[in-house]
């Protein structure tokens, strides 16, 4: 007879609380990884063209040394990185396997076709940056009132 009032109560009087309580503790560390979630492609896009870059300017660094750096991190993220318990720790292992990838297409279109790399370089880079000055919502809701 108690079991089935307590849960009706518990149930009700825990649903309001818990959400407050587990609003509490996120409302803290809720901007950063908003922020990080949000802007993880963009992070990730800017790694790869600084990467694609710095490899094709530099001659000590093959486009070979790219692919065989980018196995283990996103094997990393595959094997690891997604059941990590921070969440941050998990957005972080996202970006660098993300940017690694992106990373390895340019390295395999470069290495495909040579002429291509510096092309591909600037159009990760055009992305990244329409992607950085496109995406400002809370700007353009503030000039508009």
């Amino acid at each position: 007879m108690g079991e089935g009032p307590v849960p009706e109560q518990t149930s009700e009087s825990a649903s309001e609380p818990v959400p407050t309580a587990a609003k509490a503790p996120t409302a803290a560390a809720s901007p950063r990884l908003s922020w990080l979630r949000e802007n993880r492609l963009k992070i990730a896009l800017g790694i790869a063209v600084a990467e694609g870059i710095f490899v094709a300017l530099e001659n000590d660094f093959s486009r070979v040394t790219v692919i065989v750096i980018a196995i283990p991190v996103v094997l990393f993220y595959l094997l690891a990185g997604r059941t990590l318990d921070s969440q941050t720790g998990r957005e972080i292992s996202w970006i660098l396997a993300m940017s690694q990838a992106l990373a390895v297409v340019a390295a395999i279109v470069a290495i495909t076709i040579p002429v291509i790399a510096l092309v591909l370089a600037g159009v990760f880079g055009a992305v990244a940056v329409y992607l950085l000055f496109h995406d400002r919502p809370d700007q353009s809701g503030q000039a508009t009132k």
